[in-house]
């Protein structure tokens, strides 16, 4: 379907402090903190941040993206990605390839999120700094991409599951960001912040896709991981703990950090942790579906298949407790392991597992807005955010997979080409 976008010529990499003023129309706007809908809106938009929400025709003359019949609502929020990566390069795959095809595969990565409806994401962990360099590239006007929150390496013990673990000694392979200790792992704190991380990324436990760690296994202590916390919040950084095992879960928590990330172990005690500390959790309950279906095809080892089998529904089950027991929930894929541009799909998944499907769209805008610090900047249309919008045809109210299939996407009030 074209749209009609009057006196608009440059859409896809001009700044957007290139434009001056911008109008969006369209049959309605989701209101996602009053859980409402608001009809006929009218969009005003000043170099690329939301100026005004009204009714009514445009001014004569004016510059307007028209979305007749849609619904739109704020761009959409990943927490958990992986730009970097691919499922299609499972296991051993992967070292058939030279460094630098992870950071062109990047690029397209990055294009299919934004298409997909993801005006935002969290890059928790890549390598060779892939995603500094694509963020760069992003703000530069040079590709399409959504804004982006990068971890750079993700800081670990050694022979961790953010290590490399799937090489022999003799390619003396070891992850900058693997560490021992709580002074060497300030150290790294300071390293990732000195080359663009704007978020600290941590792995307090095992994981599914490594060789040589469980998922349910503490891998650093309590120290550790409070030092990690102490230090990017000195320098005004969050931190987002990887964390399967229930122990490790609570030592993260214990410790300070940010947000949990699969969190697919928890118990009782850490669920009331979350409670008591504010905790957010980012739960990827959705690409198991993917994992178990083309993993086997896609060169994942069968230990790591194996693992992933054993936490996927504890973990989903994990998540209607902890959302019953009103723990503050994110939207998060590990986008990397699933394809980045089914990453939508989650939302089927969350609403499966008890959430109202404005809930599920809350954890991808308002919920993850908050815990980037970044409320009033992006999840929202009110005046003062950046006008990062997505159209859809349907009620997202009414059922949530219309998310899946996203008609139009706006980033900065440019219409994405």
């Amino acid at each position: 379907m074209r749209y009609l976008i009057a006196g608009l010529t440059a859409l896809g990499l001009a700044s957007a402090a290139q434009a001056e003023t911008v109008y969006v129309s369209a049959g309605r706007l989701l209101d996602v903190e009053r859980g409402r809908y608001v009809e006929a809106p009218l969009i005003r938009i000043e170099d690329g941040r939301v100026a005004e929400i009204a009714s009514g025709p445009a001014p004569a003359g004016a510059t307007v993206i028209d979305l007749p019949g849609k619904t739109i609502l704020p761009g959409l929020i990943d927490m958990h990605v992986h730009l970097d990566g691919r499922p299609e390069y499972g296991g051993y795959n992967a070292l058939q390839f030279t460094d630098r095809f992870w950071t062109v595969l990047a690029v397209e990565n990055a294009r299919r999120m934004l298409h997909a409806g993801f005006t935002t994401v969290r890059n928790v962990g890549d390598e060779d700094y892939n995603i500094a360099g694509l963020d760069q590239a992003i703000g530069e006007g040079w590709v399409p991409g959504p804004r982006i929150v990068n971890a750079g390496y993700a800081l670990g013990a050694t022979g961790g599951h953010c290590d490399e673990t799937y090489l022999p000694p003799s390619f003396h392979a070891k992850s900058p960001g693997a560490g021992d200790g709580p002074e060497e792992l300030r150290a790294h704190v300071r390293e990732q912040r000195k080359y663009g991380a704007e978020v600290i990324k941590v792995c307090a436990t095992g994981g599914v896709f490594s060789r040589n760690t469980e998922p349910g296994q503490q891998q650093l202590t309590e120290e550790e991981l409070r030092a990690i916390a102490d230090e990017a919040h000195f320098w005004g950084l969050r931190v987002a703990a990887h964390a399967h095992g229930a122990a490790g879960i609570k030592a993260a928590i214990r410790a300070g950090i940010d947000t949990i990330e699969h969190a697919s172990l928890i118990d009782d005690e850490g669920i009331r942790l979350a409670l008591q500390h504010g905790t957010w959790l980012t739960m990827d309950i959705f690409n198991t579906e993917y994992t178990q279906a083309e993993g086997q095809r896609n060169g994942v080892l069968e230990e790591n298949l194996a693992k992933d089998r054993q936490v996927a529904q504890i973990q989903r089950d994990n998540f209607r407790r902890a959302h019953q027991a009103g723990v503050k929930m994110l939207f998060g894929t590990d986008a990397g392991v699933m394809p980045h541009e089914s990453a939508a799909g989650q939302f089927r998944i969350m609403v499966d597992y008890g959430m109202t499907p404005l809930e599920a769209i809350r954890a991808a805008t308002l919920n993850a807005a908050d815990a980037l610090g970044q409320k009033g900047e992006v999840g929202t249309l009110a005046p003062g955010a950046w006008a990062d919008l997505v159209a859809v045809d349907g009620d997202p109210l009414a059922d949530v997979t219309v998310l899946t299939n996203v008609s139009a996407v706006v980033k900065g009030g440019k219409l994405v080409d």
